[in-house]
């Protein structure tokens, strides 16, 4: 069953210890690297081209090694042929500086919230 695209104001939410990501991405890249939050999305840029799904999985293979995860532990909610995104991170190890500076700027934990609720992360 295909999960319910949910409404964000952030980039970024905590859904209980699964945090949420919009990204806006940038195949065909120099490197791979987590860039400036545009709007309500995250802009990663990966080296992979955009070919059957290839930069999609470069960029959760990516992100994985940045929160500390397992690729199998990051799920592709929507966007898997397109630059728009969604991703589900299951209990990130890490944040990257971006995020981390987002979380700290408001003050705000990985809650636990019940089923469907988000916590924004900005």
């Amino acid at each position: 069953m295909a999960r319910k695209k949910p409404s964000m104001s952030s980039f970024c939410a905590w859904d209980g210890e699964t945090l949420v990501l919009n990204i806006l991405g940038s195949p065909n890249s120099k490197q791979d690297a987590i860039g400036k939050v545009k709007g309500n999305q995250l802009k990663v840029s990966v080296t992979a081209a955009p070919v059957a799904g290839r930069a999609t999985d470069h960029m959760v293979r990516f992100l994985a090694e940045n929160f500390g995860v397992t690729p199998n532990d990051i799920e592709v909610v929507f966007g898997r042929f397109n630059v728009n995104k969604q991703l589900r991170i299951k209990s990130p190890k890490n944040l990257p500086a971006i995020i981390g500076k987002h979380l700290s700027k408001n003050l705000i934990e990985a809650p636990t919230t019940a089923p469907g609720a988000y916590s924004s992360c900005s």
